[in-house]
């Protein structure tokens, strides 16, 4: 796998996917960014003014402008650590300020550039902000594969900042171009997308960066069907998202504690926001947490850590997360601790498991899924 990554003016840059996984050696950039950083050289824009990236997935982008000290901003606590990663293997100190997605950016920027997020939900959320501060010099380009950019994408461009055009295609990446209409009004950043948990009293609120954010996660409706009860103990949520198995896990426990884990700060606000919303008198026994996987926590550090993990990195399909999920629990787990995790059946968890733990059992199964425990016997 080449791992250079070409710059415009003929030097490159040594990238890695964040965590580094031999395994899986999957390339740390993609066209997009060799086409935004190739298109840079045609454009004339204000190098006094802030530079502004969004969703540098593993600093491909950050780093090819450092010398301009660029604000970033991703709602991936994987992304900061790739990008800080990537610097200390380019020798480059760290030089540009970091944002995450619940931050305001830097007022009348130079340039913005983005990778077009996965939801359009997140992407309404960037352009309102990009709105709220762009002037009528910025530049804005955006680029993502050809296929993920449809006419209602450049719709959605044209409404919320201004004229809109796109370019041809290369290397199956496109560009987008925006020009900031002031006529148009700057947007506010959308409200969470809030809805009723069914069979409780409890509303669950979802920011933009959530996964599964308009319906309840159906892995996750199979695990709250077998969820504990009345049990003490130090819980953690590993892989929250919105933080309903950690809420839930509050409610029926109360003597319980529980960390809420995810790599995505909007997943983790949504976990905060839900708990104080639902459920304010159990906000002492609850903690929130950014980060990567269980990254710094040591052992006997929890009795339970329940997991719904994903099974992929950005746009890649992959099992590096959940395995990486699966140590870290082990690790942290006291002796006796156990395991609680929801998967599709098709993934085969239960021989990972196996192999850290020694053992596992089945909790449930459906058509679709199955829930597994494994205990710390070592």
């Amino acid at each position: 796998m080449n791992h250079h990554f070409p710059l415009p003016e003929g030097g490159e840059l040594e990238l890695h996917r964040y965590p580094r996984q031999a395994r899986h050696g999957l390339q740390a950039w993609e066209a997009a960014d060799e086409y935004i950083m190739n298109e840079l050289a045609t454009l004339d824009w204000d190098r006094h003014a802030p530079l502004v990236i969004l969703n540098d997935g593993f600093g491909a982008l950050t780093l090819g402008l450092h010398s301009h000290r660029p604000y970033t901003l991703t709602d991936s606590r994987i992304a900061e650590l790739a990008l800080a990663a990537n610097a200390a293997d380019n020798g480059l100190e760290p030089g540009w300020r970091a944002l995450n997605s619940l931050e305001e950016l830097p007022g009348t920027p130079g340039l913005v550039l983005m990778k077009l997020p996965k939801t359009n939900a997140m992407l309404e959320h960037q352009l309102a902000a990009i709105s709220r501060v762009a002037g009528p010099n910025t530049q804005i380009v955006a680029g993502a594969k050809a296929k993920d950019v449809h006419t209602s994408t450049l719709k959605l461009f044209e409404q919320m900042l201004g004229p809109t055009r796109t370019s041809l295609a290369w290397k199956k990446a496109r560009l987008i171009f925006a020009e900031r209409d002031m006529n148009i009004a700057p947007m506010a950043a959308p409200a969470p997308l809030s809805w009723p948990l069914e069979g409780t009293h409890f509303t669950l609120h979802n920011h933009a960066g959530v996964f599964s954010r308009a319906s309840l996660d159906i892995g996750a409706r199979f695990m709250l069907e077998h969820l504990p009860a009345n049990r003490p103990g130090r819980v953690i949520d590993l892989g929250c998202g919105n933080g309903v198995l950690g809420l839930m896990t509050l409610a029926r426990n109360p003597q319980a504690t529980v960390t809420f884990v995810d790599e995505s700060h909007m997943a983790v606000e949504s976990a905060r926001l839900n708990v104080e919303r639902n459920l304010p008198e159990a906000m002492e026994r609850a903690r929130f947490v950014v980060n990567n996987c269980l990254d710094g926590m040591g052992p006997d550090s929890a009795d339970l850590v329940l997991c719904n993990p994903p099974f992929h990195q950005q746009q890649a399909i992959t099992d590096h997360i959940a395995w990486q999920m699966m140590t870290d629990a082990r690790r942290v787990l006291r002796r006796g601790g156990e395991l609680l995790l929801v998967g599709n059946r098709h993934l085969d968890y239960h021989q990972k498991l196996k192999r850290l733990f020694g053992n596992q059992r089945v909790v449930a199964s459906n058509r679709k899924f199955v829930i597994l425990r494994a205990i710390h016997t070592a």
